[in-house]
């Protein structure tokens, strides 16, 4: 490897832009947790924040060094290496110290685990969801990011497959990222089934301003999900923040349009998810395609992923907050977009199928897509497979219906009455009458005449 000067620019672009990654995974707390009923907004926003810190403790104990140390065939790097991030203190890679890459990284890895959580909400075990986010991490996601993100010769010697040997571009993870989380959130969905009145009962968003804030604040903290993957204060990063705008912007709009047109009206929850498809779609491609052809992706995910978020009814998977519908199918569209779309002058002379590459990259794309789709599918499966006959994966049908805050981690989201709960080790709800209650119930109802009086 050549040894360049570090640059002050880039490592500040860098540093900033892992601050707005890891930003991500509250926000995507903030956008999860107001989806899902009343009842269960603390775990859900839990299952993101406990992520941030099981792979954080991961990425530093062996999760970077497995993610990009020397590579074993192209599948996996030494996890021994880099361990507990030895040398690294002043090593540099490219133009940046070491550090900063490990940081922007790792918060990566936290939001691809954070992601998965949508599609369980309402229904796993705490605790069984902390052993999948660990052996996920392990198992899934380290190897993949060593695939994707692992360029030959700059954290290590050889990297990973996808990136050196199928050459897929994928800028800022479409694969590693979007399929691989989305895939795992279809095999954790049939691993544990529907929710109670699935298709039958409403299940409707509690706090849609939750929604929108966390959307908002996703959108935010992608640019530098996005630009912040040219590591460095560049053209590219430049180039990619701006397809980062025209992409969301575009699916946006074509999300509220097909509802609109599909049912009648354009809702909040449907521009918040329109947000959320063309920020996934336009990360694979953000630095290899025009402006223009962001907003072509950007329309593609916007309708695409409206339509696919309706397929849990009709294949019978509940995907409770559509991770499956937006993330995997958004996943797909940026990913083979590339290949339709990619231009010469962004990519070392290879143009996609509408500027007459002919259908070599799409098919390179393509056959990233479907192996990161058939790798983290299975064996996200086997995982929740075996936690299932272990220790279980699924709350009893009472803590259900009763909601999980309480019987997960003893408390509740909105403390609106008089009457508190408190829990013991065992979980057991008891009702804490205050010593003056009785006086709200013996009192008769004022009359009209006395109210008004």
């Amino acid at each position: 490897m050549i040894a360049l000067e570090i640059s002050a620019g880039d490592t500040a672009w860098v540093l900033i832009s892992a601050a707005l990654v890891l930003f991500m995974t509250p926000m995507l707390a903030f956008f999860y947790g107001g989806m899902v009923r009343a009842k269960g907004v603390l775990n859900m926003m839990m299952m993101s924040i406990i992520a941030m810190g099981i792979v954080g403790v991961l990425w530093v104990l062996f999760g970077f060094s497995e993610a990009f140390g020397n590579s074993w065939h192209g599948l996996i790097g030494n996890p021994f290496q880099y361990a507990g991030l030895k040398g690294l203190a002043t090593a540099q890679f490219g133009t940046i110290p070491a550090f900063a890459f490990v940081g922007f990284q790792a918060a990566f890895a936290i939001l691809a685990v954070a992601l998965i959580s949508g599609a369980v909400a309402d229904r796993m075990r705490f605790g069984a969801w902390c052993l999948f986010a660990a052996f996920w991490s392990v198992l899934v996601y380290f190897p993949a990011a060593h695939w994707v993100f692992a360029f030959d010769g700059y954290a290590a010697d050889k990297g990973g497959w996808i990136a050196n040997s199928l050459k897929v571009f994928d800028f800022a993870g479409g694969t590693a990222i979007h399929i691989n989380a989305g895939a795992a959130a279809l095999a954790l969905a049939i691993v544990l089934g529907t929710r109670k009145g699935f298709g039958t009962r409403p299940m409707r968003p509690h706090n849609l301003t939750l929604v929108m804030l966390g959307a908002a604040g996703l959108w935010f903290g992608w640019f530098g999900f996005n630009a912040g993957s040219a590591l460095g204060a560049n053209g590219t990063a430049s180039l990619a923040w701006t397809n980062t705008l025209a992409a969301t912007c575009a699916a946006m709009s074509a999300w509220a349009l097909t509802e609109r047109i599909r049912d009648g009206h354009a809702t909040s929850l449907g521009a918040a998810s329109g947000v959320v498809a063309g920020l996934v779609a336009i990360t694979p491609a953000c630095a290899t395609v025009s402006p223009l052809g962001a907003l072509a992706i950007g329309v593609l995910a916007g309708v695409g992923c409206c339509y696919a978020v309706g397929l849990k009814y009709k294949l019978g998977y509940d995907d409770s907050l559509d991770v499956v519908g937006v993330h995997l199918v958004g996943g797909i569209i940026g990913t083979l977009a590339v290949g339709l779309f990619c231009k010469a002058d962004l990519t070392n002379g290879i143009n996609g199928l509408f500027y007459g590459g002919g259908f070599e990259q799409l098919g390179r794309q393509a056959l990233g897509a479907v192996a990161m789709f058939a790798f983290s599918f299975i064996v996200s499966s086997l995982i929740a497979l075996v936690i299932k006959k272990t220790i279980g994966i699924r709350v009893s049908n009472e803590v259900e219906y009763g909601g999980m805050d309480i019987s997960q981690h003893a408390e509740i989201g909105y403390d609106l009455s008089i009457i508190g709960y408190s829990s013991t080790k065992s979980v057991r709800r008891t009702i804490i009458v205050p010593p003056d209650a009785s006086s709200l119930t013996d009192k008769p109802a004022r009359t009209q005449e006395e109210a008004s009086a």
